[in-house]
Formats: C-alpha cells, structure tokens, sequence
C-alpha cells in the first residue's frame, strides 16, 4: 500500500514537473505563433491587392520597440467610426484582410491594423508587457490625428486581440468609445488546460477546480476575466457557438463578469460560427448586429433627431 502510494505522489509530481518544464521552455510559442507553419513571417500580401486604399504607419512602443500597421480608410474624407484591430495570436494582418474588406463595405469605417512586435514587420519579440505597450501606441497614434473623428474610435478584438483589447479598454476610458470581443478567453491559465489537458488540474483561472500551482509560471497570463469587469464603456461580445479552439464558456463567463456593473453590454450568439469564421458564417446577421451596435454607441454627429432614432436599438433586434 505504502509503495502504491509513493508511487501515485512520484507520479503526479512527475507531471508536475514535466508540466512546468514544458510552460516555462514553450509558453511564448504556445500563446503567440507570429509564423504559422509552412507560410512566412511577411506579409503574402498588402491591401492593394483587395484594391484597398492604404497608409503604412510606422509607431515606436513606449520602450522603443519600432512597430508597422496598416491604416485603411473607406475614401479620404471618411469621418465614421475607427476600428481598432486586434488580430488572433496565430499569423499576421495580411491574412484579416479578406475580413477587414467586408467589414469596411457593411460598416462604412475607417480600420486600423497593427501589427503586435514580433509580428509581420514589426520588430522585437511578442510578450503580455510587450503588446499593452504596442495597443497603446496604436491608440495614442490614432488620437493625434486629425482626419478622422477620434470621438468614434472602437476597439475590435478576435480571440488574443480580445485580451489585448479589454486591457486597452480599461486604461482608456476617455479615449475608447466601444469594445467589441469575438471569441476571446477568459485567461490563459484557463486556455493552458484546454491546449494541454493534462495540465488543468495545475493551472487555471476561472474554469478550473484544480491546485493552481503553476499559475506562477506563466508570464502571459491574459486574465481577461479581471480585465472585464473593470470596463466602462458598452461591450458586444459575439460568440461563435462552434468554436473549435475557445470553448463557448469562456464568452459567457466574460459576458457574465462584465454584465454584473455595465448595463451597456450585447451578448449575441452565432450557432454555427468557428473560431476563425465566425464573422463569415454568421453572414449578415453577423454584420447587422456589429452595425447596430455602433449606430448605438458610437453614432454620426449629425441632427439631434438622428440621435435620438439611435436610442431605439435594442438586444431584442437581434
């Protein structure tokens, strides 16, 4: 009995150990994956090719990082709303392209992409710190123009960009009007025993029951579920139902959390929306649902009885 026991404790600290080896080695290149398999870390293309008028933008991060975006503007003189884009972890913003094409036709914005460092021709080497430093760099950019209304600016986050833009969000209640999250985690220490099932009784956030013990080893933790609940302004959170990578939960704990103090919160559910597709397969409910939102939230500056039509959206329309 005694040497079962002793063997259950070498095993389980086995995987222990085995666990904290692996997060502590390969963490980075599990949360952030600049270069998927078998493509490049360049752009394959620019928006030139989808015939989409654009502006390089280059910014420095506050600790000298030199970073790229994209700047896309639906024709020169656009004052509607600007969306601040967020991609996923994997890839770069060459391959949201297709996506940002639509959303500039259905919703009649401006977009801003940026690349995170370490990402497309961004320099230095992705990390939680890191890309705060970059999403806030973008924003400050986008607020020092003045060929656009920086009154209307909206934060657009899929997934990683989600967390990256709650964080932005919160810090900035002055400057961001509206959040938007697609698909986006609750943490990822809780995503850790998603991508590694053996790890979820060590790690987690807000989805685990487990000891917790290596959450001290993770140096992007993401804890959008702390983020969330601290955010002002008027969040749409838009949950593809059929999400392969981030299990459905993690959108409805973040909405959740957020609902408990803000009142300007949008929960919509797509049925057969991926992690990827969400924005495609949802057709155009998907783009309805986003246009309503800002017609709420961020609307035109025009006559006070337009204003006041826009006051008349509601959850129910969707």
């Amino acid at each position: 009995m005694v040497s079962y026991v002793n063997a259950l404790l070498y095993g389980v600290g086995g995987i222990v150990v085995a666990g904290m080896a692996l997060l502590v080695a390969f963490q980075e290149r599990l949360v952030y994956v600049p270069v998927v398999p078998g493509l490049t870390k360049s752009y394959p293309f620019t928006p030139s090719r989808l015939r989409l008028p654009y502006e390089d933008v280059w910014l420095r991060s506050s600790d000298g990082v030199r970073l790229h975006a994209w700047f896309i503007k639906l024709f020169p003189e656009c004052r509607g709303p600007t969306i601040l884009f967020f991609q996923e972890n994997a890839g770069n913003i060459a391959h949201r392209l297709e996506m940002v094409r639509i959303m500039l036709q259905k919703l009649h914005c401006n977009v801003f992409m940026l690349s995170y460092r370490g990402y497309g021709a961004s320099d230095g080497y992705p990390s939680q710190h890191g890309i705060t430093l970059d999403a806030q760099a973008a924003l400050d950019h986008l607020h020092a123009r003045t060929d656009i209304d920086t009154s209307r600016i909206v934060v657009f986050g899929r997934s990683l960009g989600g967390a990256v833009g709650a964080v932005l969000t919160k810090k900035n209640p002055n400057k961001v009007a509206a959040l938007i999250l697609e698909n986006t985690f609750t943490s990822i220490l809780d995503m850790a025993g998603v991508l590694l099932p053996f790890l979820k009784w060590f790690i987690g956030k807000s989805t685990s029951k487990g000891l917790k013990i290596l959450n001290i080893v993770v140096r992007s933790p993401w804890n959008t579920i702390d983020v969330i609940g601290q955010v002002e302004q008027p969040i749409l959170f838009l949950s593809g139902l059929q999400d392969e990578m981030v299990p459905p939960l993690h959108m409805q704990l973040l909405y959740a959390k957020a609902a408990t103090h803000n009142r300007q919160c949008v929960f919509v559910e797509f049925p057969t929306g991926m992690h990827m597709d969400t924005w495609l397969s949802g057709g155009d409910r998907y783009w309805r649902t986003v246009q309503l939102f800002l017609e709420q939230h961020v609307p035109e500056k025009k006559e006070e009885n337009q204003s006041s039509q826009n006051e008349n959206f509601s959850v129910d329309r969707f």
